[in-house]
């Protein structure tokens, strides 16, 4: 299995920043791709950004110019960078590490941070 620990969030005024960061321990050689979620009030969770092994990354439209995703292969870390925040970003935020598992696709996901826009 995967565990993933999250730190970061809180509360911030709209155009402000934060950075969101998820390290992942355990069985981490399967990890295929690290990234985020976050689910707003009322909404699905929905993926924000998302790094794979190659480097190649995946953004919700939302979030593409305004947030960064980055990957300490080594440290088998991610980070999530999130710049000129609106209202609409408000949500908790999950990190996320997909990959199979003894040949089985599976999905980790750490607690979640909450993460508040607002004045």
């Amino acid at each position: 299995q995967v565990q993933l620990e999250e730190a970061g969030g809180g509360s911030v005024q709209p155009g402000g920043s934060l950075t969101l960061s998820c390290s992942a321990s355990g069985s981490t050689y399967s990890i295929e791709s690290m990234g985020w979620y976050r689910r707003r009030p009322g909404k699905e969770r929905e993926v924000v950004a998302s790094m794979f092994n190659s480097g190649d990354t995946n953004y919700d439209p939302s979030a593409r110019g305004r947030f960064t995703v980055s990957r300490d292969f080594d440290k088998n870390t991610v980070s999530l960078q999130m710049t000129a925040l609106k209202p609409g970003d408000t949500a908790v935020y999950y990190c996320n590490a997909q990959g199979p598992l003894f040949g089985i696709p599976m999905n980790w996901w750490g607690k979640g941070l909450p993460v508040t826009v607002s004045a």
